[in-house]
């Protein structure tokens, strides 16, 4: 140990980010205290993300117009920024170990250090740079759970403050430094969810709320982190699907009532998707506030040893509703983002209408109706691979009759084989004279007995029997996996016989058409669906009461929809082509073979013109036009008001 503390002692520190602390303190975590806190620590190039939008462009953008100016003009404007920046004020309410304060605090600096050169440069005598620097550590403020990296922050910044003492005495040549230490940032402890932060800051003080607070789902909460959510949207219907974070931005929008308050958190990415919009952003909105920038889903990523893969959204906010706003989309959720500038930013973070994607139970426009597959709660008694099959057959040669194939999502998209033993119809005669089906029969019983859960133990005496069953009776059915790669262009779906059975990880539209098919395999499906479903990690996950049940279908002629058909089943013969390739194959976007994607690119195009003429440049614009239609189609059908949180 000794030699390992002289050894880090012989290194040069001086020039070292004190940011670094964050990922040194999150590394020697354990995977489960982090796990409980939902502690992630930010790298500097997402913490960039948000600061940078939030308020740092529109500074530099202030400075870069002054330094145009002439004369008396261009010293005065320079001069007034650099009291505005002296000025600003910052609270990071879930700070951990300080890395948002810190980095917004060198970008400040190093803005101020351009100030003051670029003043120098108009004659203004320079004798002592200490006396021009005002950009304080005392501008910063936050609040942590946990006492160690509470003192972590506030070392931090005091670091980062030496350190850029130390780059403005190197360019102008003079020492500086703030020794003894006068100021220092107010990084309080304690619950930020609990505190009163008009106690740590008055409101009518502070510039800007910015951070990352706590990544944790709604099942994965603690007992008392749901309860904190319970209190503060208590009343809120179906509150309790709501993250973690949710609550931050709760007190944020109460706290900034009556000011210019700007705020910008990174988030789970699922309060912008799905269940959650309804429930969180309508209350949000009711309070005057508007989204002014956002980044849409992109993969996190830090320099923390065990960085986790978590996928996250950025979400500037206030009350002040900005005419140009700014959107970042992914092509690549690896990648880097493309900004644009948009009027508009609504819950689902599209330039669209704001429109609340309800749960339905029936589907808006009159079309087939969509279920979930197969659910048997049986211990996989009657799931069998193909080997299984074959040697329980051999055992019992009647059983042979019962076995039906299986399909649930992996199945289905890899075109992997397995079987389910469906002894619901089986007589009892029959089932009398089969002994290792009464095996099974038994072993399913006794599991449902033992369930936890009193819905499976009421379905114990009935253990022939699936506790969700849906086995269309003739004809046959649409398959739509509930989980989906998000690399995927197309959610590969496709028809399936009676005599096989979908298990709960698929949806099915009994007796769906080819123009059914055609719509829902279509880009303007797929660009409905990635925007309002919910997802698993960045995969997309479908759902039947939020994507299928709201989707606006068009109006269309028997013509129409004959064109749609004609093309839906060039899809069909495209991916026929390749008997042996599964459908993970066909529609992996580097192998996905020419000719199918020349048949959805057909079929896509049919199904543009059903919503309207012109052609629709982007999936941008296809959503847009979706939340209008949705707007136009459900007036009048939503009642009553939500409740103010």
């Amino acid at each position: 140990m000794r030699e390992k503390l002289i050894e880090c002692c012989a290194l040069d520190w001086s020039g070292i980010s004190p940011a670094i602390f964050g990922a040194m303190f999150q590394s020697v975590m354990k995977p489960e205290e982090r796990h409980a806190l939902g502690a992630h620590y930010t790298s500097e190039t997402n913490i960039l993300k948000l600061i940078h939008p939030l308020f740092l462009d529109s500074l530099w953008t202030e400075f870069d117009k002054y330094k145009q100016y002439t004369s008396e003009a261009r010293v005065t404007n320079l001069n007034a920024l650099h009291d505005k920046i002296a000025h600003l004020t910052f609270l990071d309410p879930a700070c951990g170990c300080g890395n948002f304060l810190v980095i917004a605090y060198r970008e400040l600096r190093l803005l101020e250090l351009a100030l003051i050169e670029e003043l120098q440069s108009a004659d203004q005598q320079l004798l002592d740079v200490g006396e021009y620097i005002k950009v304080n550590v005392n501008q910063f403020y936050g609040i942590e759970l946990e006492e160690f990296p509470a003192q972590i922050a506030q070392t931090a910044l005091w670091l980062m403050d030496h350190q850029m003492n130390r780059l403005v005495g190197s360019r102008f040549g003079q020492y500086f430094a703030r020794i003894p230490l006068v100021n220092s940032a107010s990084i309080v402890q304690g619950n930020a969810l609990a505190l009163d932060w008009e106690t740590i800051v008055p409101k009518h003080n502070l510039s800007y709320i910015l951070g990352n607070p706590p990544f944790l789902g709604a099942r994965v909460m603690e007992k008392e982190q749901s309860a904190e959510l319970a209190m503060l949207f208590s009343g809120v219907k179906n509150a309790g699907n709501l993250d973690y974070v949710t609550g931050w931005y709760k007190k944020a929008a109460e706290y900034i009532q009556g000011t210019q308050i700007e705020c910008a958190f990174v988030s789970t990415n699922s309060i912008c998707q799905g269940q959650q919009v309804p429930i969180l952003w309508p209350n949000l909105f009711a309070r005057g506030v508007h989204i002014n920038f956002a980044h849409q889903t992109f993969k996190w990523s830090n320099e923390a040893r065990g960085n986790a893969a978590v996928y996250c959204i950025i979400v500037g906010f206030s009350l002040r509703n900005r005419t140009e706003k700014q959107l970042f989309l992914y092509d690549d959720i690896k990648g880097e983002p493309k900004a644009q500038t948009v009027k508009r930013i609504n819950a689902y973070l599209a330039d669209a209408q704001n429109v609340f994607i309800d749960s339905r139970t029936v589907p808006l426009d009159a079309v087939s109706e969509m279920g979930i597959g197969n659910k048997p709660i049986d211990d996989g008694n009657y799931l069998f691979s193909d080997e299984e099959k074959e040697a329980f057959v051999k055992l019992e040669p009647q059983s042979a009759a019962y076995f039906k194939r299986w399909y649930g999502s992996d199945e289905f998209i890899n075109n992997k084989v397995r079987w389910c033993l469906w002894l619901g119809d089986c007589p009892p005669h029959k089932l009398r004279k089969m002994p290792y089906s009464l095996q099974r029969i038994e072993n399913v019983r006794t599991f449902r007995q033992m369930s936890k859960s009193e819905g499976t133990r009421k379905i114990a005496d009935t253990p022939t029997r699936f506790h969700v069953e849906n086995m269309p009776e003739s004809g046959h059915y649409l398959l739509v996996p509930r989980v989906s790669s998000e690399r995927r262009r197309y959610i590969p779906i496709g028809f399936l016989d009676t005599f096989v059975i979908a298990s709960d990880s698929t949806l099915i539209v009994p007796n769906a058409t080819l123009y059914e098919f055609g719509v829902l395999t279509s880009q303007m499906h797929m660009a409905w669906m990635r925007t309002v479903c919910g997802r698993l990690k960045s995969d997309y996950r479908y759902s039947a009461q939020i994507v299928y049940n709201n989707f606006p279908w068009p109006d269309v002629s028997e013509a129409q929809k004959a064109a749609i058909i004609q093309k839906a089943q060039a899809v069909l013969d495209a991916r026929a082509q390749f008997p042996d390739s599964s459908l993970a194959d066909l529609y992996d976007p580097n192998t996905m073979p020419p000719v199918l994607t020349k048949a959805h690119a057909a079929l896509d195009s049919a199904v543009d013109k059903l919503y309207r003429k012109t052609a629709f440049p982007d999936d941008a614009a296809r959503v847009a036009f979706l939340f209008e239609l949705y707007g136009k189609k459900t007036e009048g059908l939503l009642t009553g008001k939500r409740k103010q949180i």
